[in-house]
């Protein structure tokens, strides 16, 4: 059997096992997972570099061709081509989630949200200066050395929830808040002596 032979004969049997699907079959969705399955986890973990995610995104595909497994056209490409493009949109969805969280952990206004409305107009003042001083503070920080100070000070996370939450060894968050800590005291060193108004 010929390279272009087997590829007719899978893509004739996803086929099937797709129209099968849409029928309401979940042996044929069981089945379809387990031809498919290491293909999609595939191209979804070298989307997003992140197991625990990639896994997720994979259930979510399955779960979404469940859902679709109706609307596939074979008139309009071969089912490896279609499971493809949900499978690389859904990752790519999740890849931009995970951007704009990453984004908003880093963020350096989040020390605004702990503004009082109570302050009087020069304990506002204060604050904000106070604030950009912070902010000054933390850029001098790496990104990362940002991010776990973050995730410890502003969401109460602990060190090992980070090191859970980034994927990361223990040791190295450890390192990182230890390292951007001390920056930080040094950075801020000139305003905790009276030496910056």
């Amino acid at each position: 059997m010929t390279s272009e032979t087997a590829k007719l004969t899978q893509d004739q049997e996803w086929a099937g096992l797709i129209a099968l699907t849409a029928q309401g079959d979940q042996v044929a969705l069981a089945t379809f997972y387990d031809r498919t399955s290491s293909q999609v986890f595939g191209l979804v973990f070298k989307i997003l570099n992140n197991r625990e995610a990639a896994e997720e995104v994979t259930l979510d595909v399955y779960t979404q061709v469940w859902r679709q497994a109706h609307a596939y056209d074979r008139t309009r490409g071969a089912p490896g081509a279609w499971l493809t493009m949900l499978a690389r949109t859904r990752a790519i969805d999740r890849f931009r989630a995970g951007a704009v969280e990453r984004s908003r952990i880093e963020s350096l206004d989040a020390a605004a949200l702990f503004a009082s409305d109570d302050d009087t107009p020069e304990q506002e003042v204060e604050g904000q200066e106070r604030r950009k001083f912070v902010q000054q503070a933390l850029a001098v920080l790496t990104a990362e050395q940002r991010q776990a100070i973050a995730l410890a000070y502003f969401y109460g996370l602990s060190q090992s929830e980070i090191a859970e939450k980034l994927q990361l060894p223990l040791g190295t968050v450890k390192t990182r808040v230890r390292l951007g800590m001390m920056k930080l005291r040094d950075a801020l060193a000139p305003y905790e002596a009276g030496l910056v108004p």
